[in-house]
């Protein structure tokens, strides 16, 4: 692949700021991140003139089901496909797929079905598509009273078998685990998915303060979108969300469309984390990019109406949000845009241990890259140094 540069007005990698910047990217990695002045391109290279846009990192969603008519558990190499040009086309560069709560076999199935398609496009891939860098499993092993819109009857009670068939089934390439701490054998699994090397994440749960702590200090270091699916706070039993808030070896998922969390919690979960601390997620479905109407999430049917997806019983069923927009969602808030694209680029990429090649602009680093516009829209998407546009 030939040398490309990128000559913008900001860089953003985003543990700083570089103006009047210069990236260099070759065979898929950055070679060069830095001011433009004293530095010499190759003689081949291309050179893009992006003298009034932002590059920063491709952003990285861990917690998304689908996209553009397709979720992820029909497992399809067309859908996963469609699912990864929809979201591209966003800013999204890496993603986690996340399952939902589902019979042990369709689970299975699911799990081989991503993970063939995850290590056949680990070093190649044919389009500039998101790449899948693992798999999130939201479930089986949650509350059925925060099971929110994951069916009841699939529930499951924490089996460290069903967990080791699960794990071989997804052949290596499963990153998270989301769980309720307080079912009873849950804490046992908690060990054993840390001990894995699984991100265990507390998540659709009903746990007191307490139970929440115990979970912490066993080995859960992240929290599946905050304020959602959750026991609710209390001044006299503040439940996962005290745990989650005064915890700093916790990461918070945080769903940013304006709907699943009002902006003042937004506010205290900023307050009380910090931004390094937060992660910007999709909880995307199969709706997003897509018009109002009836889409699948998992097993069963959503209904999307203005943008909002629901169950049959009302409830809310995932978004149809993208990364691009939470971004612009925080910098409304007043997050400062270098904060707000770490919460959606450095800080997931750092929660899966992933920092050195994704979610950052930095020598060796992929060459994922997002141009933004003055008004932070998305104009063009780089993966692994190859363009969308």
């Amino acid at each position: 692949m030939s040398a490309t540069v990128i000559h913008a007005a900001h860089a953003l990698t985003p543990l700083e700021e570089i103006r009047d910047a210069a990236i260099a990217f070759e065979d898929g990695r950055i070679s060069f991140v830095g001011p433009r002045a004293g530095f010499v391109a190759r003689s081949d290279a291309k050179e893009i003139l992006a003298r009034d846009a932002t590059v920063v990192p491709g952003f990285v969603d861990v917690h998304v089901h689908g996209a553009g008519g397709h979720d992820f558990m029909s497992a399809t190499e067309e859908a996963m496909t469609t699912v990864a040009s929809t979201i591209v086309r966003h800013g999204t560069t890496s993603a986690v797929a996340t399952t939902v709560t589902a019979p042990p076999d369709e689970t299975r199935r699911c799990l081989e079905s991503i993970s063939r398609f995850i290590l056949k496009n680990a070093e190649y891939l044919p389009e500039p598509i998101a790449q899948i860098i693992g798999i999130h499993m939201e479930g089986p092993f949650i509350s059925s009273v925060r099971r929110g819109v994951h069916p009841a009857g699939a529930i499951a009670k924490p089996s460290a078998s069903l967990l080791d068939r699960y794990l071989e089934a997804a052949g290596g390439t499963a990153k998270i685990l989301t769980l309720a701490p307080e079912i009873p054998g849950a804490m046992e699994l908690v060990e054993r998915a840390y001990a894995k090397g699984l991100v265990v994440a507390l998540g659709h749960t009903d746990a007191t303060y307490e139970q929440a702590h115990t979970a912490i200090f066993k080995g859960a270091r992240h929290a599946v979108h905050v304020f959602n699916a959750m026991r609710p706070f209390s001044h006299r039993e503040t439940g996962v969300i005290g745990a989650v808030l005064t915890d700093p070896s916790v990461t918070a998922e945080i769903i940013a469309d304006g709907v699943h969390v009002d902006d003042p919690a937004i506010r205290l979960l900023l307050a009380a984390k910090g931004t390094d601390l937060i992660l910007l997620v999709s909880d995307g479905t199969a709706a997003t990019g897509m018009r109002d109407g009836c889409y699948r999430l998992g097993t069963f049917d959503v209904t999307v109406t203005g943008g909002i997806c629901r169950n049959r019983e009302g409830k809310l069923a995932g978004s149809t949000l993208t990364l691009d927009r939470a971004v612009q969602r925080m910098v409304r808030l007043g997050v400062p845009l270098i904060e707000s694209v770490r919460m959606a680029t450095y800080n997931p990429a750092r929660r899966l241990g992933m920092e050195d090649r994704k979610g950052v602009l930095r020598a060796g680093a992929d060459a994922d890259l997002v141009v933004l516009t003055p008004d932070l829209k998305v104009a063009n998407v780089f993966v692994r140094g190859t363009p969308l546009m």
